[in-house]
């Protein structure tokens, strides 16, 4: 991590619990993937803005790897955590587990990073603080997150697709 005059601040993990519902899946009983990402948004945002203590917009969401799906009925634990910064970026970790109520089978569902920008009150990116970073897991998940960040570099600077016709 480069050295920096801005605040160096820990992050927490952010948790939310709720039920998968039958109106969150689809016809197999499971919950869409498209919920779960939804979940994933707001979650990573409050980690994020709970980081900076600054409104903040998704950016972009990195690849996202769907392991085991959440049944209806099942407990869904959602964990957010800010995992790297940049000068006004943040990469945020969230990681999803499915729960069997019945059982307390707990399992690993979905894991992704997503990237927020803070936004300051001229609606302009806004500087966020530096991220503390001391045990082993939290060094992994900002090497994690610097990963994330190159590749989201090398995306950018790759020339866009031109749109297609309808």
């Amino acid at each position: 991590m480069p050295p920096s005059t801005r605040e160096t601040v820990a992050s927490d993990w952010v948790v939310s619990v709720r039920t998968a519902f039958p109106n969150m899946a689809n016809p197999l009983g499971t919950l869409f993937g498209g919920e779960v990402l939804a979940l994933m948004d707001v979650g990573a945002a409050i980690a994020a803005q709970r980081f900076c203590r600054k409104v903040v917009v998704t950016a972009s969401t990195e690849p996202i790897d769907f392991r085991n799906p959440i049944h209806v009925g099942e407990i869904v634990e959602l964990k957010s955590r800010v995992a790297w910064t940049g000068r006004t970026s943040m990469i945020v970790r969230c990681e999803v587990h499915g729960e069997n109520p019945l059982t307390g089978e707990r399992r690993l569902c979905t894991i992704g990073h997503l990237n927020f920008v803070a936004i300051g009150a001229d609606g302009r990116p806004a500087e966020v603080p530096q991220l503390r970073v001391e045990t082993e897991m939290e060094k992994r998940h900002w090497q994690t997150g610097e990963r994330v960040r190159q590749d989201i570099e090398r995306r950018r600077q790759r020339k866009a697709p031109e749109p297609s016709e309808p």
